[in-house]
């Protein structure tokens, strides 16, 4: 047998590890692993030898039992936790957190911060978020399938941006910018939605104890405090009493993440005076007698200068590119591979355009809300915007253009989902059951969809312009 050299299998490791990171800083690489979490999830879902272990898997509870020995004390923490609600209340309030940390550094330094930049993709979001809603209630008024209403309403950003690089030059820089800032807007709008309409009754006691700690955390950052651990301990108290509330947990990460300190340790002139002292110390003690290089005195110097390096960055800026990682390539995937993976026992559930007087059809309702709805409605109302004068055409771009591009915005996809697993609730179990399928399927097709019409509509007016 012929054994590997050690220095052989080292290189092929290193190799692995610079193909992989360059892999994670393709714009479309998130969209591809989260294509492929659906596809095995179908399959999980749906095979025989593995579908009984996947919803097994799903719906295993697990909970801290503390009681004392008299029985006095008996509490269970947390509350009906299941696998599934662990990834969609736990680790989609990191997500929700990051996407907060997004948007606020839109609002402060991006292409949100001022009205005139904001305002056409605000305004665009608002009618990609209506059109889909009223199609959707107008096909399912009265129904059973009415509450999902907002299913259709929301942008996924991973997919959108997959297929604008994968498009390239095809698109105006200036309309990728604004399907960025859309799908950014949208995703607050979605945020709001779920937080107002999704959540179950309210306990206004825990509410208000809630609200007393968020008060604190705004009164820590008014004070100054730039460690970062009081403020994740208390975020962890506050989705504690907003899981107990009635309020979607999640929503604690997006509240959390607006009252993080945006301001960093140090100025620039702090910044500069520190680093030059620094500098100058580590250029002094090149004299120093050493068999290596840095000597002690100047590794002293680099960890200051390491340290001021991070202070001069915002707490903000920190977590984001911190956390961003383990969200486009942990959570995101695992959040697909725990919801994507539908059990296809009636093929019904892809006749779309199936209807029943009593049920509606929240089928028919997702697909027309993501596929029409979305394109006419963020048209539409940026027509208007830009006709009145309040927003203005992105340069370079055509109507024809910017229709084929407001048809990536209907890529509905993981807020699609995520609210999908919030919109059907009553006593009905299989019903409800049934409806959130449907609705899963719908939205994976409704995406699929819109993405083609889209960029074949690209193609087609770039071709002929």
């Amino acid at each position: 047998m012929r054994l590997i050299p050690i220095y052989t299998w080292n290189k092929g490791i290193r190799n692995f590890d610079l193909r992989s990171k360059r892999f994670s800083k393709q714009p479309w690489a998130q969209g591809v692993i989260l294509l492929v979490c659906v596809l095995l999830a179908m399959l999980l879902a749906n095979l025989p030898a593995t579908k009984h272990l996947y919803h097994s898997f799903l719906h295993t509870t697990f909970t801290l039992h503390m009681a004392s020995p008299d029985g006095a004390i008996n509490l269970f923490f947390p509350r009906d936790l299941t696998v599934e609600k662990l990834i969609n209340d736990v680790l989609m309030m990191v997500f929700f957190f990051t996407v907060g940390l997004e948007i606020r550094r839109e609002v402060a330094y991006g292409e949100l911060s001022s009205p005139r930049k904001a305002l056409l993709p605000v305004i665009a979001a608002f009618g990609g978020v209506i059109a889909p809603a009223m199609i959707y209630t107008l096909v399912n008024h009265g129904t059973v399938a009415a509450s999902g209403w907002g299913i259709p309403t929301a942008t996924d950003i991973a997919f959108a941006v997959c297929i604008l690089s994968v498009l390239g030059d095809k698109v105006p820089v200036s309309l990728k910018v604004f399907l960025t800032a859309l799908a950014i807007a949208d995703d607050l709008i979605a945020i709001l939605v779920v937080a107002l309409f999704y959540g179950g009754s309210l306990n206004f006691w825990l509410l208000g104890v809630a609200a007393a700690i968020i008060l604190l955390v705004h009164l820590l950052k008014q004070l100054g405090e730039k460690s970062l651990f009081p403020y994740l301990l208390l975020a962890f108290v506050v989705w504690v009493l907003f899981y107990y509330s009635g309020i979607h947990a999640t929503m604690s990460g997006v509240v959390m993440a607006f009252l993080i300190p945006n301001k960093p340790r140090y100025n620039k002139s702090q910044f500069e005076h520190k680093w030059a002292k620094y500098s100058r110390r580590f250029a002094e003690f090149a004299d120093v007698p050493s068999n290596t290089f840095p000597n002690g005195p100047q590794r002293h110097c680099l960890k200051k200068m390491r340290s001021i390096a991070k202070g001069s960055m915002d707490m903000t800026y920190r977590l984001e590119v911190a956390l961003s990682p383990w969200v486009n390539f942990l959570i995101m995937p695992v959040f697909a591979l725990a919801n994507a993976g539908v059990e296809i026992t009636d093929i019904s559930y892809f006749n779309v355009f199936s209807y029943d007087a009593a049920l509606g059809s929240a089928s028919m309702g997702i697909f027309l809300g993501l596929l029409l709805g979305k394109p006419v409605g963020i048209t539409l109302f940026s027509w208007l915007a830009i006709k009145s004068k309040i927003g203005e055409m992105p340069s370079g771009a055509t109507w024809a253009m910017f229709f084929a591009v407001a048809c990536l915005g209907g890529i509905g996809f993981t807020m699609s989902i995520f609210v999908d697993t919030l919109s059907f609730a009553g006593h009905d179990v299989t019903t409800m059951t049934h409806l959130r399928d449907a609705g899963k399927i719908a939205v994976l097709l409704g995406s699929l969809c819109a993405g083609l019409l889209g960029s074949v509509l690209v193609s087609l007016v770039s071709r002929k312009k």
